[in-house]
């Protein structure tokens, strides 16, 4: 009898850095030498390598680049990355100037790369070095992930192939299969006309399967685990990953792998959660939600589970289809893999599994169904549209009323559920119901508040145009059209409230929150003397009725009275009340959205920055949890404005690009006017940035033909501003006539200016145009305001810098330099310490240098590269040169701001965009805000090439 020692052992683990042999690709790589043979003969052209996510493009580029080199071809290399498309012609860059030996005028090249309009000169001299480089030998140029290339990158590459194509150049370029964006499409149809060379990449066979799995795991498969390896189905990436969540389980029996407890479950992918990291928010719940629902299933289905309507889905929908994660399956959305839909479902929690999979088979409200008819764990994943039937229908009453139960109940925590199920009542509320119009009165503000204003406003227009509709019903329905229209067009809230407010027979409490709106609309336009008296009559209206709502809206509008009377100490009082009776009340009874908006500017104007800067983070962070779409634009246009006063230009332009992203005005968009834009137009003057700036005077233009008279102002301080800095102090002077000669019972403190630290610069640029009254009057309001907050010490220090410029007066100079140090007003500081040592240094040169200095030291931390220029002129002229070392915060990265090394240290760390934003409480915009600075500064373009210098800096080296 013969004996069989079995000898048992599990699978080792790969040696890093060891890649398995490339399998069942041999067709594919004969088709790419075959063309290196060509190229060394003089034969240049293109190949363009196509397939799905995961097929194994990369790998395919890597082994021809190999061979390339191996022949003696020079070999250029470069990739897109899809965090990586702000950065103008990266990828191309990026292969040719990177590397060990880089096309020759590297520099020149990214100078030419990053300076606006050199792009012909750019395309010039990159064909020149190419020419130059391919009369030494031949050149393969590879270019990885064409789908995601910047538009410049695209242009660059099918200019060169073309014009080259007569030198021995190679371009070997991979683009993911199936849906592109048009650029990339045209570029690809551009250069098969051009005759290249197409390979597409298949599924592997089941030798290359088997041969892979015994690659990966040491032994030869048994039927079980290759069994388990073809659920991959050919594609190589899912098979190498699925193969390496199996080495627990394996053990090898005498050269055989097996799986001697069975499969083990199903587990996340690496390659899964990249590509879900790489989605929005929206667009990663929705796939998620649809793993744990299961195969084929309905948008329909997917809106329900995630409290949205079908129509808001439209994004997310495209955003999945197109990163290759699901696919349409006829009417339905089905994942592109099942093991795929596995990865994403074993990376959620199981209590948040179990909750999705139980709410999908909870029969639809208003009806029955039997297990079959939606999906589940014990339906097999069945049919998702059978999850609908039963449902309700137009004219169900019961059904409508228990929605409207259900969204007035969701409001306050949840407007996006609340609007969706706002939205369903009124679907099922027949046209000539008489509580229609009162339906859509609810839904506006649950639509306006969820980032779809112009659904909203079309909803009430379209109500509005209804005949016959009664009073009551459209003062509801003009009031949720008010509340919408105030941070869009001030002027429409005003028409809208006006006319509710003047309906007859309307009850007492809905006429007092519109004279209310009104009060709130008026106030905000800039005509606080109609504001005023309006608030006298709403203030009766609302006590007769008891409407606490209406007290605190009511209660920012006397705050809004307060600081145009100039009283800042009761005007932030009654802001703080109104901010507390707001909050008592809850957001969504508040009529206007949110009180605290107010509260938070008025802290900062009164000195209480850091106040002001917590409120508006916590207002971001809060709302944007809620799903609060509007509120959470309107905190992040507010916090640009404190941003900006208290010197912190990046961040401010940051945020103010961040909101002006998510627009969706239906109207001219006034508090973006005197916010953002507003903003925009002032970090660029402090900078420099002259076609910014001229971008925002023409936004100006527009805003001075408003019918708010403060839209009208602030467009004509704007224009000051801008013809200032284009050396044209009459025309500034020009600007500003219709703001200093309108009635003074509307004219805002400081002519048409919110900021008190802009009187300073009114009576600078008065006094360049030879307007000497102006400039008196600006001093008088200052020193006025000063004297009426006797409290605030930045009010004294602003009154104190206007007079000692009118008077050209050292005295009053130093005494607000000294003022300001107890002031959250770095770039007021530096304007004031600049003026100071600008009038020292006529007779007292020496004694100048030291408020150059700090004021030097001031504007660059804030990032004023404009004013620091022009203080560096002021230092040269006393005999002083100060090296250029300012900038920033930190020794190591004096270029960048400390927003901008925080991202560029998460980046280096390997965290995409949407990571760094969510380590640091940003959006993703702000963080490529930053980056497509932070890679401008230091001259880089891709994120190798900033790790490789976060490493060399941050080590000290």
């Amino acid at each position: 009898m013969s004996v069989h020692r079995v000898t048992t052992r599990t699978v080792p683990e790969e040696p890093e850095g060891v890649r398995t042999p490339l399998r069942g690709r041999d067709a594919e790589l004969a088709s790419i030498e075959a063309r290196l043979d060509a190229l060394h003969r003089g034969r240049g052209g293109i190949v363009r390598v196509e397939g799905p996510v995961g097929i194994g493009r990369s790998r395919i580029l890597a082994e021809a680049a190999a061979a390339a080199r191996r022949r003696g071809t020079k070999v250029f290399e470069g990739a897109a990355d899809p965090d990586e498309q702000f950065v103008p012609l990266g990828p191309l860059l990026d292969g040719l100037l990177s590397g060990e030996e880089p096309l020759s005028g590297a520099v020149r090249l990214r100078d030419l790369a990053t300076t606006p309009g050199r792009r012909f000169w750019l395309l010039q001299e990159l064909g020149d070095r190419l020419r130059e480089t391919a009369r030494d030998g031949p050149l393969l140029v590879v270019l990885d992930d064409l789908q995601w290339c910047d538009d410049l990158t695209l242009l660059t590459f099918n200019t060169l192939a073309a014009g080259l194509s007569s030198h021995a150049i190679l371009w070997l370029v991979a683009v993911r299969g199936g849906s592109v964006p048009s650029g990339v499409r045209t570029t690809l149809d551009r250069i098969r006309q051009a005759g290249a060379h197409e390979l597409a990449l298949g599924a592997l066979d089941d030798q290359a399967t088997t041969r892979i799995t015994e690659d990966v795991l040491g032994a030869a498969p048994d039927p079980d685990v290759l069994r388990v390896a073809r659920r991959a189905e050919g594609v190589p990436q899912l098979l190498v990953e699925l193969l390496g969540s199996l080495r627990e389980a394996v053990t090898i029996e005498n050269g055989t792998a097996r799986l001697p407890a069975g499969p083990p479950a199903p587990r996340a992918l690496p390659s899964v959660r990249r590509r879900l990291d790489q989605l929005s928010d929206e667009a990663r719940e929705l796939v998620q939600t649809a793993a744990v629902v299961g195969g084929p299933v309905t948008v329909a289905l997917l809106a329900e589970l995630l409290g949205r309507s079908s129509a808001a889905l439209i994004t997310a929908v495209r955003e999945s289809l197109d990163a290759d994660l699901l696919t349409e399956s006829g009417d339905r959305l089905a994942f592109r893999h099942e093991l795929i839909r596995e990865a994403v479902e074993a990376g959620l929690p199981l209590p948040l599994r179990q909750a999705l999979r139980d709410q999908a088979a909870e029969p639809p409200p208003g009806g029955a169904a039997s297990p079959g008819e939606r999906p589940g764990p014990s339906a097999g994943r069945a049919s998702a549209d059978a999850a609908v039937a039963g449902r309700a229908g137009p004219g169900d009453a019961a059904e409508a009323d228990r929605l409207r139960t259900a969204a007035a109940d969701l409001a306050a925590t949840a407007p996006g559920p609340a609007a969706e199920r706002s939205l369903k009542a009124l679907e099922l509320t027949t046209a000539d119901a008489p509580e229609r119009p009162r339906v859509i009165a609810e839904t506006i503000p649950l639509l306006w508040q969820t980032g779809r204003a112009a659904q909203a406003r079309e909803l009430g227009a379209s109500a509005l145009a209804t005949a016959g509709i009664a009073p009551e019903d459209e003062a509801h329905i003009r009031l949720a059209l008010a509340r919408l229209a105030v941070p869009f067009d001030f002027s429409e809230a005003v028409r809208q409230a006006r006319a509710g407010a003047a309906l007859p027979g309307i009850p007492v409490d809905v006429r007092s929150r519109l004279l209310a709106m009104l009060a709130v609309g008026l106030s905000m336009s800039g005509e606080h003397l109609a504001a005023e008296q309006v608030a006298a009559e709403a203030w009766e209206a609302a006590a007769a009725a008891g409407d606490r709502s209406a007290e605190a809206t009511l209660t920012t509008v006397r705050s809004a009275v307060s600081f145009h009377r100039m009283d800042l100490t009761e005007a932030f009082r009654q802001a703080e009340r109104a901010a507390a009776l707001a909050d008592a009340l809850g957001v969504s009874t508040s009529l206007w959205v949110p009180e605290a908006l107010w509260h938070a500017l008025l802290s900062h104007t009164t000195g209480r920055s850091a106040e002001a800067l917590a409120a508006a983070e916590d207002g971001i962070r809060i709302t944007g949890k809620q799903g609060r779409t509007a509120a959470t634009r309107m905190w992040r246009m507010t916090r640009s404005r404190i941003l900006l006063e208290a010197g912190r230009l990046t961040d401010a332009r940051a945020d103010a690009e961040a909101a002006a992203a998510t627009t969706d005005d239906p109207g001219p968009g006034n508090l973006a006017d005197v916010t953002l834009r507003y903003v925009m137009m002032r970090v660029a003057l402090h900078t420099g940035d002259r076609q910014t700036a001229r971008a925002y005077a023409a936004e100006a233009r527009r805003m001075r033909t408003d019918a708010a008279p403060v839209v009208r102002h602030f467009g004509s301080w704007m224009l000051a501003l801008m013809a200032d800095f284009e050396g044209r102090p009459d025309r500034a002077m020009a600007e500003l006539d219709e703001v200093m000669t309108s009635p003074a019972a509307d004219r805002p403190a400081y002519s048409g200016l919110v900021d008190p630290a802009d009187a300073p610069v009114l009576v600078r640029l008065a006094l360049r145009a030879g307007a000497h009254e102006r400039a008196a009057q600006a001093v008088v309001l200052a020193e006025r305001l000063a004297a009426l907050n006797p409290d605030l010490t930045f009010l004294a220090a602003t009154a104190a810098h206007a007079r000692g410029l009118l008077d050209n007066d050292l005295a009053p100079l130093v005494r607000a330099v000294r003022l300001y140090e107890d002031c959250p007003r770095p770039l007021a500081r530096a304007s004031a310490l600049e003026d100071a040592g600008r009038k020292l240094a006529v007779t007292r040169r020496s004694e100048a240098v030291p408020y150059f200095d700090t004021a030097l030291a001031l504007y660059g931390r804030a990032g004023a590269e404009r004013d620091v220029a022009r203080v560096r002129r002021r230092l040269r002229a006393a005999g002083v040169r100060r090296r250029p070392s300012t900038a920033g915060l930190s020794a190591a990265w004096p270029e960048l701001t400390a927003a901008e090394i925080r991202a560029v240290r998460l980046v280096a760390r390997g965290l995409t965009n949407r990571q760094v934003a969510e380590r640091l409480s940003l959006s993703p915009h702000t963080v490529s805000s930053h980056l497509r600075r932070a890679f401008t500064k230091l001259d880089v373009t891709s994120r190798v090439e900033l790790t490789r210098l976060v490493l060399h800096r941050d080590s000290g080296e």
